[in-house]
């Protein structure tokens, strides 16, 4: 049966499925649909932590399902800008987990990780697959992925 990692890009998919769906992401069907396919080994979820009641009644369902979940604080700029970004610890995390799993899922459309995805599959043999919104997914990592499962209807709320 083969070992799986699954690394979550909290932020881009609730962007990303709500502004091509409207929708949320069904991670409970996600969940049960890789579930299926081998070992989940690691399963880690990085979010912004804004104190927000939803979020934290969110990340709770998150546990509930079996991620382990990643937070970093919310900044906010004086310019009025955010920041909080997890590509480094993604990358770090995906590395770190790549000697013990087959296959990385990656939840994300960000392009910035498509040189993640060639070293896990170049130094290490791992599988990669990306879930993400087609339209809105980088080029540059569907090309980089092993497969790409495009989210539809299937995977939202």
């Amino acid at each position: 049966m083969p070992k799986i990692a699954i690394l979550v890009d909290v932020q881009n998919i609730y962007y990303t499925t709500r502004d091509a769906f409207a929708k949320q992401f069904n991670y409970r069907a996600f969940w049960q649909q890789i579930s299926q396919q081998g070992e989940i080994v690691i399963a880690k979820a990085y979010a912004i932590d804004k104190g927000d009641t939803q979020q934290e009644k969110f990340q709770s369902a998150l546990r509930h399902i079996g991620f382990d979940v990643k937070l970093k604080p919310y900044i906010q700029r004086s310019d009025g800008s955010a920041k909080g970004d997890w590509d480094v610890g993604i990358t770090i995390d995906a590395l770190i987990a790549a000697e013990q799993i087959d296959t990385l899922v990656l939840l994300s459309g960000d392009g910035d990780f498509d040189l993640l995805l060639l070293t896990l599959k170049q130094k290490y043999q791992c599988n990669t697959i990306v879930y993400g919104v087609a339209q809105l997914t980088a080029t540059s990592l569907v090309n980089a992925a092993d497969h790409f499962v495009k989210i539809d209807n299937d995977l939202l709320l």
